[in-house]
């Protein structure tokens, strides 16, 4: 029983080792060509929803955000991109490495409907091969980096590139978005794109029409910012979207390569004698009284002025309530204190629920001296009881 239980987990741990086995991915390519890799969706779906076709029919598609990094690193290496423009599409890595090595790449797709995650290898062997002497960078201002990508797309652009250079054997060497070179993120309307960099390299030389690039007249007008016509016998691009900007042409002969500078010359490694050393002298004295004045003394001057003009605007400029209401109009000062005294009445209600009616809402009663009058009888229909109003004489008639 021992023995069966141990095959087994030997047996399981075959298959699991043989399913990463399969998990991974290896890819050799040369150094100083052009490296692209596309991550399929349905490659990723088929891990989420592996029997969902077998058993109910019907094939998801989901939208996925992929990230990647180098094993046990944050990042990418420095010569590989990541870019996926839509969760609705595929994803690329691309780059072109300098020199050789191997990087291992964690794929990592995550379903946007289910939040569930799969994982990929992907084993990149770079192997040593021989720079391309000859190569040239072209501009198409109609492209975008995902539309590029495509193998193709690219084989499109290296057919118009073979016959402008009048060479068959070409490599890409390096695609690069304008936007990492410091271009302006382009409007999201319809013909508006962010423009690829291409850059391409041969064995062979390059040709006439390519040649003219470095010509003093065709600089001369780039540097006007003239519209720069193509060559004539120079327009070879099938697909608008193939055409170059000539402005923008660069072309990169390596076989003149620039000598390298001169080793520096060892020394041995002790100083020369110089002397004894000699320290500065002392700075010589100065008075801070004037720089303490107008540091401390002025803003105090200022201050107290200003706070003694503000006491007097306060205090020296005031008129007294006497003064004030011997000038107010007498009408307007009774109708003044009606109001105050009809605030204090509604105070003095609003502190009990259970309070009497206010005094001057009832009848026959004097706002003024708090008079009441005694209950009428049906015979006498008195309206205002006659009290001595000191007021009465400046109320209007």
């Amino acid at each position: 029983m021992a023995g069966c239980r141990s095959w087994v987990f030997f047996l399981t741990i075959c298959a699991a080792a043989l399913r990463e086995a399969n998990a991974e991915i290896k890819v050799t390519i040369p150094a100083g060509r052009f490296f692209t890799y596309e991550l399929l969706r349905e490659t990723f779906q088929s891990d989420f929803e592996p029997d969902s076709k077998l058993y109910t029919g019907h094939l998801y598609d989901d939208p996925m955000v992929f990230k990647c990094n180098r094993q046990n690193y944050p990042d990418l290496p420095e010569w590989l991109r990541l870019t996926q423009r839509h969760p609705y599409d595929n994803g690329f890595l691309y780059g072109t490495p300098a020199s050789p090595g191997k990087s291992v790449i964690e794929i990592h797709a995550i379903n946007k409907r289910s939040y569930d995650a799969a994982r990929q290898i992907l084993v990149i062997k770079v192997t040593a091969e021989k720079t391309l002497p000859y190569q040239a960078e072209f501009f198409l201002k109609l492209r975008e980096i995902e539309k590029v990508l495509p193998s193709s797309v690219r084989d499109e652009i290296k057919q118009d590139v073979q016959n402008l250079w009048d060479a068959q054997a070409l490599e890409i060497v390096n695609v690069t978005s304008a936007l990492d070179r410091g271009g302006r993120v382009p409007l999201p309307l319809p013909g508006h794109y962010e423009g690829v960099y291409v850059k391409v390299g041969s064995e062979e030389n390059f040709s006439h029409c390519l040649l003219r690039v470095t010509t003093t007249e065709h600089q001369k007008q780039c540097r006007a910012g003239a519209e720069v016509e193509v060559p004539k016998g120079c327009r070879f691009c099938r697909i608008p979207g193939n055409c170059i900007t000539w402005c923008k042409t660069q072309l990169f002969d390596l076989t003149k390569r620039r000598p390298a500078p001169p080793a520096p010359t060892m020394g041995s490694g002790v100083l020369e004698d110089g002397g004894d050393f000699s320290p500065p002298e002392s700075p010589p004295s100065r008075d801070f009284f004037p720089d303490y004045m107008v540091t401390v003394i002025v803003p105090l001057v200022l201050a107290i002025v200003l706070c003694l003009l503000l006491a007097y605007v306060m205090f020296g400029r005031r008129e007294g309530v006497a003064k004030r209401n011997a000038r107010t109009n007498q009408i307007q000062l009774y109708h003044h204190h009606t109001i105050h005294g009809d605030a204090d009445e509604l105070r003095s209600m609003a502190a009990e629920r259970g309070a009497p009616p206010p005094l001057s809402t009832r009848s026959m009663f004097n706002s003024r001296t708090g008079d009441r009058a005694p209950p009428l009888q049906p015979d006498s229909i008195p309206l205002i009881m006659a009290q001595h109003d000191p007021y009465s004489d400046t109320l209007p008639r």
